[in-house]
């Protein structure tokens, strides 16, 4: 060894320390640089801390427990259809067979496409826009569509809040306001209100009453006063509900998702103890198997399976995007998807059994004033006493009784029969008349109520489940609008929740005119069903064309933990996608064939008739559906024409290459999945590449996707040459 040779070696030793100290230097300035910009790697070991956008994961709000989250769910699918709208068509489809179509159906498209959503929502972690950006930026308008359908849905469905509130307000009385027909006092009589006589004491207060409703759409009549207040009251209790996002909905979750259950077991258990409940329950459960066959009643099934889940709205994808990356979701489905249909049975229930009962009174009353005529044509001698059995006492007549009066004297006086005026008295009859909608809520509903004992605290309770079941749907309509703004344009949610109440509350003032109730309809018939219909077409497509089925199992199962069944693979591929054209086309058609019009409420006859619309009644119809559609063929075009310029880098492919960081142009003919949407930084020394970090081999090809990419960050490894081993 020569002898300068120790001092060699340690001047060799200090480069060495110097060499290492600078690399960790540079390792930790590095490691700060990648931190700043924004771009979380994946990390096999601790998967939940990807992140596909520009915001750390852990600074998203995330629910407070797994029950809230549920609850959540369970309050925006269960909303006021499945009281007002479920029974009907269960009652116009045939009664118990409307069920079979029912399930299928769920199975078919609504167990799913609730799963698909829930499963994009909870793995991306965005709102709808951000959702559909992600997963191809042609479809981003998607997402805006949601919004828009969420905004016309709002804008009328807190005035039925409001209605309800107006009602439960008026319920502490005894007895109700709409108990009996008020009387009208002039110079020399008393006399009952002729509108009221025309048509029922309930009737009479839902129409003139509550509504104050004029004759036509044309006709405003001004702002309807009591109503606007309870409107502002409505917006007042969502705005307040929602100012904090899920960490104040969340906690009012467990009051208005879970009070509408001890309602209706309330009433069903009431209801069941009244007379003639057991009749209602009977005809609603007695199944008509040749309707079940008619092609109509498979579309409204379909239909109702459709909006029960709240499809296509977005506050699904809202919900879910604060839940962890592995929570089951497969399981969430399947559960809320269930709970809302036996929710529905629950409420069908209940509604039946109180309609029966007013049925009953209803019948006994017509076998009174009908017995009543049989004594007066027996005296006048246009009957004979020896047609009339000896056993009849009309005195104490029972229906069935009187039917078979009724019976014989149809048979013996079969050419004079209809001048008699007498009539059928089935209680079947009248429980044919479908009432769907605020005909059942406001008015038979409420009319069955009169005769309960302690009318008033059953009048509250129903008004009340109401306003819950209603908010419950608002606040996931109002997600759905609120969370994917946020989560594209990071402006505040209190801020933007209050705007969006305030201008919602404004806008709608349209529909607490006196013609309001009119708006409502128009909104409801033409504001959401199509256009959801061709959003949920569109998230079909775009997951399982564009983004692909197979990359969406593997994403499920890196996601769940286990393979979900090919069921879905089927379903998804191939059955929900032809079923929903099917459903779009038969919409289409209806609407096509249906005259488009109202049913208007005249006060000279009182009664309903219908009313075509205007032809500036037409032209805010169509509007209300091109807008909603409009975003989807905007985004569309901007993106496929390169209208915008993406310097913000929120649509850039990152890539490293010799220790760089590089922004590179997106091609939008391309796979679009492999994004990265966030700060798109500029060079920045690489980080030090550790396990988390899939480094290519010589020798592979020149880009290596990383694993867990598709949902995760996305991000593309360029060729980098091994680094060759230290001589130290």
């Amino acid at each position: 060894m020569p002898k300068n040779s120790k001092v060699v070696k340690r001047e060799l030793d200090d480069e060495v320390i110097e060499s290492v100290k600078d690399l960790l230097s540079n390792e930790d300035s590095s490691e700060d640089a990648f931190k700043k910009s924004e771009l979380m790697v994946d990390d096999q070991e601790e998967k939940d801390t990807e992140e596909e956008g520009s915001d750390v994961e852990d600074e998203r709000p995330a629910w407070n427990s797994k029950l809230q989250y549920i609850l959540a769910q369970v309050g925006f699918s269960v909303g006021l259809g499945n009281v007002w709208r479920f029974p009907y068509l269960c009652q116009k489809n045939g009664g118990g067979a409307y069920l079979v179509p029912y399930l299928i159906l769920l199975l078919i498209i609504g167990i799913p496409l609730f799963f698909l959503e829930l499963a994009v929502g909870q793995r991306i972690r965005r709102g709808s826009i951000g959702v559909w950006n992600y997963i191809s930026p042609k479809l981003g308008g998607i997402g805006f569509a949601s919004c828009v359908v969420c905004f016309f849905v709002a804008l009328y469905y807190n005035v039925i809040i409001g209605w309800s509130l107006f009602y439960f307000s008026q319920s502490f009385q005894h007895p109700l306001p709409w108990d009996q027909c008020p009387l009208v006092k002039n110079a020399s009589h008393t006399f009952v209100e002729p509108e009221c006589e025309k048509s029922s004491a309930t009737t009479y207060y839902w129409y003139r009453e509550a509504l104050n409703i004029s004759s036509s759409l044309s006709e405003s009549g001004g702002l309807n006063w009591k109503m606007t207040v309870c409107l502002l009251a409505a917006w007042v209790m969502v705005c307040l509900a929602m100012i904090k996002g899920i960490q104040s909905s969340g906690k009012i979750m467990y009051f208005s998702s879970l009070f509408p259950y001890v309602v209706l077991l309330c009433f069903l258990i009431r209801g069941l103890l009244l007379n003639g409940s057991v009749d209602g329950i009977r005809h609603m459960f007695t199944p008509k198997l040749e309707i079940m066959l008619e092609p109509k009643v498979w579309r409204e099934a379909a239909t109702q399976v459709f909006f029960a889940l709240g499809l296509g709205f977005g506050g699904v994808i809202a919900f879910s995007s604060y839940n962890k990356r592995d929570n089951n979701c497969h399981f969430d489905a399947v559960l809320v998807s269930f709970i809302n249909f036996f929710t529905s049975v629950l409420a069908t229930l209940v509604v039946f059994a109180v309609l029966g009962f007013k049925a009953n009174i209803i019948n006994e009353k017509c076998v009174t004033q009908n017995s009543e005529k049989i004594l007066k044509l027996l005296k006048m001698g246009n009957l004979s006493q020896d047609m009339i059995p000896h056993h009849i006492n009309f005195s104490s007549i029972t229906a069935e009784d009187y039917n078979l009066v009724y019976d014989i004297i149809r048979k013996v006086k079969e050419e004079q029969f209809k001048s008699l005026g007498l009539k059928s008295c089935q209680i079947e009859d009248e429980l044919d008349k479908a009432v769907q909608g605020t005909g059942l809520a406001f008015i038979a509903f409420t009319e069955a109520m009169t005769h309960f004992p302690a009318s008033p605290f059953w009048s509250v309770m129903f008004f009340l489940m109401l306003v819950n079941l209603g908010l419950g749907s608002m606040f996931g309509t109002i997600e759905g609008i609120i969370t994917p703004i946020v989560d594209t344009f990071k402006v505040r949610k209190e801020i933007l929740t209050v705007i969006c109440c305030l201008v919602a509350f404004f806008i709608g003032l349209i529909f607490v005119q006196r013609s309001g109730n009119y708006f409502v309809t128009m909104f409801d018939d033409y504001s959401a069903t199509l256009p959801l219909l061709i959003v949920v077409i569109l998230e079909n497509v775009a997951v399982i064309r564009i983004y692909g089925i197979d990359k969406f199992m593997e994403d499920l199962k890196d996601m769940l933990g286990f393979s979900p069944s090919q069921y879905y693979y089927y379903m998804w591929k191939y059955v929900s996608p032809l079923v929903l054209l099917c459903l779009l086309v038969a919409s289409i058609v209806q609407m096509a064939l249906s005259p488009p019009g109202y049913n208007a409420w005249i006060e000279d006859t009182a009664m309903e008739e219908f009313h075509s619309y205007p032809t500036w009644g037409m032209i805010v119809c169509i509007s209300l559906m091109v807008l909603a559609i409009l975003p989807v063929p905007i985004v569309f075009m901007i993106r496929r024409c390169n209208l915008i310029d993406d310097s913000s880098g929120n649509l850039a492919s990152v890539s490293y290459k010799r220790g760089r960081i590089i922004k590179e142009p997106v091609n939008l003919e391309g796979d679009n999945t492999s994004l990265i949407h966030g700060k798109s930084p500029s060079e920045v020394p690489s980080p030090n590449f550790g396990k988390n970090i899939y480094r290519k081999q010589t020798g592979s090809p020149t880009l290596d996707t990383a694993p867990n990419g598709r949902y995760g960050i996305g991000y593309l490894m360029a060729d980098m040459p091994d680094m060759p081993e230290s001589d130290l």
